[in-house]
């Protein structure tokens, strides 16, 4: 079953957030996973929570997205996000 990785990023370090995107692209093929959207100008039409900016990842299954996440590549491009960004992350499976 698809299943979809949401990724909320305020980015606090633009220009050394620019380094993430080159770098995850390939691994997210890698897996399998493709990136959908890219949304930024969110508006709050009821409760509280506005993202910044969200990117959504689509991959074949719960094994490819943790497979991606647990890809010993990661650990150095998941710091730069760490050390540039303040997110959230969540997957969730399609209906």
């Amino acid at each position: 079953m698809t299943v979809y990785f949401f990724a909320d990023m305020d980015v606090q370090d633009p220009e050394g957030y620019a380094e993430y995107p080159p770098k995850v692209l390939p691994l997210i093929e890698k897996h399998g996973g493709r990136l959908t959207h890219r949304m930024a100008a969110f508006e709050a039409w009821e409760g509280d929570w506005v993202p910044s900016r969200m990117v959504i990842v689509e991959f074949p299954d719960m094994a490819a997205a943790k497979a991606f996440w647990d890809d010993p590549e990661y650990p150095p491009i998941k710091e730069i996000r760490l050390r540039t960004t303040k997110s959230r992350i969540f997957v969730g499976q399609g209906q």
